[in-house]
């Protein structure tokens, strides 16, 4: 897992017998003609023709001689790269950097198939190649986001756990002599660091440059010189420490040297990012340790606020890291499967509130982000936590709720935090975990009759909630009205049809 991927790439070679099998297939679609009817035609057999139409043979000159004859398309033209306007968005596709850079073979999708539905279905697949470009171009979707959503869906299909890293953790505790079963601190994480991989800490630098805002370290690879800011916690350090260690016990070679990232060159760059901050959340929060913790919390009859927020202050993490674990132990040891996880950001004296970070696992989950600028629900106990953190003095607020989504009828547990953003003058972020209540969950936690948690309903956006008499609404349901209305047309187009189409 950890040795550099296979990259997926498109060899000279296949590019070349791909792009004449796709061109071969649509001159005989074009000419109405089966592939029993090139067969009888060109005197070649129907299974080498087929070979050629999926990528899988290039034919000898004298074959594309006899084709170019028979077919009536000059020679040239046949053995040309150049695709016509049908064919060139799947040749822009097989060439383009995206399938250079994405190991598909993470998702389980090996060449040979890939390459039997572009030759299958061209057209098909022109169309919802186009289709992608499309929403991604209404959107706004980058190539970043591509690479993380990649990534997110990666963490999903894997529910979030990966053994191989916890192990690594182990291996890593037990040869540095790293107590688990005590809080970590950045001083025992430095001094492998400078001992062990000869870092430079430079704690001073990066505060001179103020254009660098929120960024909180920077790696000097050729000196291995780590640069920090002198506003990060205890907790921040720990975990960039951590991170670092990470890097360097895992032997990873295409890294990300800044933190939080500005920018990456490839795929596995994002994904090895992904296992180095996995890696520092196990190695900072254990798994054993949580476990414990978490079963205490949830044997309880009733909800116990203080021992979940001494869960969340005994390990040396900030409760985001604390909540990013939880989405990783809960799957594992708890079979509690169905979850999501939110970071929102929120900026003082504005009614605006962005959805910054989101993970689904099993399925995407009722409160999910929405990038056409509608209102998120005001009834969110993560909202409700940035309201919260504005107005008092706290340096953090917790609540929970169960969430009751009115339009499809599922309940959610949900735990939030919420932190005033160290980096962001103003700005202040919320931190939430929802599992869905259903029966797994219910043997699990034993408090969920618990008649002091607040049951509220909720929606996604105010423009598709159907809650009448809410209070905290910010503007009129015009997009569940617009469906309404929507449908209210299709009934009577389809009355009239009854009645006249007799």
């Amino acid at each position: 897992m950890f040795a550099k991927m296979g990259i997926f790439v498109f060899m000279q070679e296949d590019y070349i017998k791909l792009i004449f099998g796709l061109k071969l297939k649509q001159i005989r679609t074009d000419k109405n003609l089966s592939l029993f009817g090139l067969s009888k035609l060109s005197g070649l057999s129907k299974s080498y023709l087929n070979e050629i139409e999926n990528g899988k043979k290039y034919p000898k000159p004298d074959k594309i001689a006899i084709l170019s004859e028979k077919l009536d398309v000059p020679y040239d033209q046949m053995v040309s790269l150049k695709l016509d306007k049908n064919l060139a968005p799947i040749g822009n596709l097989l060439k383009s950097k995206i399938l250079k850079e994405i190991p598909l073979e993470l998702f389980g999708i090996k060449e040979s198939t890939l390459i039997d539905i572009v030759a299958n279905a061209p057209v098909k697949v022109n169309a919802f190649i186009n289709t992608i470009i499309e929403i991604a171009q209404n959107y706004n979707f980058s190539r970043e986001s591509f690479f993380l959503a990649s990534v997110r869906s990666f963490q999903q299909s894997n529910n979030n756990y990966f053994d191989d890293l916890e192990q690594s953790v182990l291996r890593f505790a037990k040869a540095y002599q790293i107590n688990l079963e005590k809080i970590l601190s950045s001083k025992e994480l430095e001094e492998i660091l400078i001992e062990e991989y000869g870092y430079k800490i430079n704690g001073d630098e990066l505060s001179k440059f103020e254009a660098l805002g929120s960024l909180r370290s920077v790696f000097i690879p050729k000196s291995k010189t780590l640069l920090l800011t002198d506003g990060i916690d205890e907790a921040q350090r720990t975990f960039i420490y951590a991170k670092e260690i990470a890097y360097n016990y895992l032997e990873t070679k295409e890294r990300l040297f800044t933190f939080p990232w500005i920018k990456f060159d490839t795929f596995d760059q994002v994904l090895n990012n992904l296992y180095a901050s996995y890696f520092a959340g196990a190695l900072v929060i254990p798994k054993d340790r949580l476990t414990k913790q978490l079963i205490g919390i949830f044997e309880k009859e009733t909800f116990d606020a203080d021992l979940f927020l001494e869960a969340i202050n005994a390990f040396n993490a900030s409760p985001e890291s604390f909540y990013q674990r939880l989405t990783n132990i809960l799957p594992k040891e708890f079979n509690i499967q169905n979850l999501f996880f939110l970071r929102f950001s929120h900026k003082a004296n504005s009614d605006r509130y962005y959805l910054k970070k989101e993970l689904h696992l099993s399925h995407q989950h009722s409160p999910h982000a929405n990038e056409t600028d509608e209102h998120y629900c005001r009834r969110w106990v993560s909202i409700k936590m940035l309201k919260d953190i504005r107005k008092g003095r706290k340096e953090h607020e917790f609540d929970m709720q169960i969430s009751n989504y009115v339009s499809d009828g599922m309940k959610y547990l949900v735990f939030a935090s919420a932190t005033k953003d160290p980096f962001k003058e103003d700005y202040y972020r919320s931190i939430s975990i929802g599992l869905l209540i259903n029966k797994q969950l219910e043997r699990k936690v034993k408090f969920l009759e618990d008649p002091k948690i607040v049951t509220r309903n909720v929606g996604v956006t105010c423009e598709r909630c159907a809650i009448t008499d809410c209070k905290d609404r910010k503007v009129p349901p015009i997009a569940l009205e617009k469906s309404a209305k929507n449908q209210k047309i299709e009934k009577i187009v389809e009355e009239l049809n009854q009645r006249f189409g007799s």
